[in-house]
């Protein structure tokens, strides 16, 4: 820009120099003078061409900073989309009192919560969950195997799936003491749907699912079980009449 000032304070000189040499041409002029005047008038024709290139070079600059602006602008507009929209079933920190789990009703879910006393270890215990399915996962899915399931519907289920598995072993990791009767008879059936195959896994029937989430136990959800074990999410494991899903 400063190149343009320059070149612009000295094409007024210069045509200033020139209106002077005009205003003595109502006297002839010597041929010295008349040679000066056209040397005059081809540098100011030069400097007219070296200002319009600098002019369309700066406009050319202008034009790629507006572009360039534009991007930054839609770059914007797509993050604060995405922040405005993430998918319910992201894994997000968990806040004290969230209340967003699937459960069933809120007296039944108060027979199931543990009572909290004084007795009750303060202790926390890690319970597995089923990691949620990426997109690049979804799409090496067969389509017959997904059939109409979207890929939020799949990773819902996923969350339907965890919240079973840490009802349940938050169950488990208590004392029968500590448990009111529905919890104590839940935990006595816990106990006995383990065998020596389970030890050490973490799992979860069917019974779990209608007993601590809204979801369907239906053809639909077996379709869905197909595509978690197909990524390798979970695997079955049959024996005394039960179905037991593992998480791996």
């Amino acid at each position: 820009m400063s190149e343009l000032v320059d070149i612009s304070l000295h094409l007024q000189n210069r045509i200033s120099s020139l209106h002077r040499i005009l205003d003595l041409s109502a006297a002839e002029l010597p041929q010295s003078k008349m040679k000066k005047l056209g040397q005059e008038l081809f540098g100011l024709e030069r400097l007219l061409e070296q200002f319009e290139k600098y002019v369309e070079q700066q406009r050319e600059q202008l034009k790629q900073l507006k572009e360039i602006d534009q991007f930054f602008q839609n770059d914007m507009k797509d993050v604060q989309h995405m922040k405005d929209n993430i998918p319910a079933h992201m894994p997000r920190k968990k806040g004290a009192g969230s209340g967003n789990e699937p459960v069933k009703k809120k007296e039944e879910a108060a027979d199931v919560h543990i009572t909290q006393t004084e007795t009750v270890r303060k202790t926390k215990t890690h319970v597995r969950e089923v990691e949620f399915i990426t997109m690049p996962e979804f799409d090496g899915i067969p389509q017959y195997m997904k059939g109409r399931v979207s890929y939020d519907q799949l990773n819902a289920a996923v969350q339907s799936i965890n919240t079973a598995v840490t009802a349940k072993y938050k169950i488990l990791h208590q004392s029968l003491k500590t448990l009111h009767n529905h919890a104590r008879k839940l935990h006595q059936r816990f106990k006995e749907q383990e065998t020596k195959h389970t030890k050490g896994q973490y799992f979860v029937v069917e019974d779990d699912i209608r007993e601590f989430t809204q979801m369907k136990v239906d053809k639909r959800f077996q379709g869905i079980l197909n595509m978690l074990r197909h990524c390798q999410r979970l695997k079955e494991l049959r024996g005394g009449g039960l179905t037991r899903y593992v998480l791996l």
